[in-house]
């Protein structure tokens, strides 16, 4: 993520280490400071000129020795992590917030593509989708000491209120599925043409859009107001057809 003189960084093999690297001079770009934590950030995105939002996975280590002593610790990730990473003193950046959704499986779109994130800093609003997996019956590790994968629960979008004084709120989560859907959904899901794939407010409402439908809620008690379905089309390949209208999502 480039701001301005700097450049910021997440690599990863076992634990998280963001770098600050000055560019002032760009034929000697510098580390001004670094973090190691656990966990790792798929995409960086800026709150302001001394904060930072990381969203990527929560990770755990397993020692995979055998026994005779050979083997290295190996990181496996877990549910999906969202930081707010302080670098108002650059040469000690800091996470000053954390939250993890779900548990090993979890993912979001928004992992990959930026565009699937909504944020607005003048509302303290941040959204994104989400498709959650939960350990069940307290399952921590598997047959083989790894941490356990968990069944999908749920899908849609989380909501959250963001301030770089309190961390993250979340206001509240917004799904395609019906109650039924839900009821019909197996360990790995159902009916992915309800993921909610893009977020966006226009004035007092918030629209969610899936290849199934546009659904709007109020903005502040994120209530329903309202839902659009687009018809099922046959040949169906992944963009949304309703009538004579082509809705693409990018």
């Amino acid at each position: 993520r480039f701001m301005g003189g700097r450049a910021y960084m997440v690599t990863f093999r076992n634990v998280d280490p963001l770098f600050a690297i000055d560019l002032s001079d760009p034929a000697r770009p510098s580390v001004l400071g670094q973090l190691k934590i656990p966990g790792y950030s798929d995409y960086l995105h800026p709150y302001d000129e001394n904060h930072l939002i990381g969203f990527g996975k929560e990770t755990v280590t397993v020692d995979l020795k055998d026994g005779n002593g050979r083997g290295e610790p190996m990181a496996f990730y877990l549910g999906m992590k969202i930081s707010l990473f302080d670098v108002s003193d650059v040469s000690q950046p800091k996470e000053k917030f954390k939250e993890v959704i779900g548990d090993r499986g979890t993912h979001s779109e928004l992992l990959y593509n930026h565009k699937a994130l909504l944020f607005d800093r003048s509302k303290g609003l941040m959204a994104f989708p989400v498709e959650l997996a939960e350990v069940k019956d307290g399952k921590v590790r598997d047959e083989y000491g790894l941490p356990a994968y968990g069944e999908f629960t749920w899908q849609g979008a989380y909501v959250y209120e963001i301030d770089p004084g309190r961390g993250f709120r979340l206001k509240g989560r917004i799904t395609h599925l019906s109650d039924e859907d839900l009821g019909k959904a197996g360990m790995y899901g159902y009916d992915y043409t309800k993921q909610v794939r893009r977020i966006l407010y226009a004035g007092d409402t918030l629209y969610t859009l899936s290849n199934a439908m546009l659904k709007a809620n109020a903005l502040d008690t994120l209530a329903e107001r309202g839902s659009l379905c687009f018809p099922a089309q046959e040949g169906y390949k992944g963009d949304v057809y309703g009538g004579d209208a082509v809705i693409f999502i990018r």
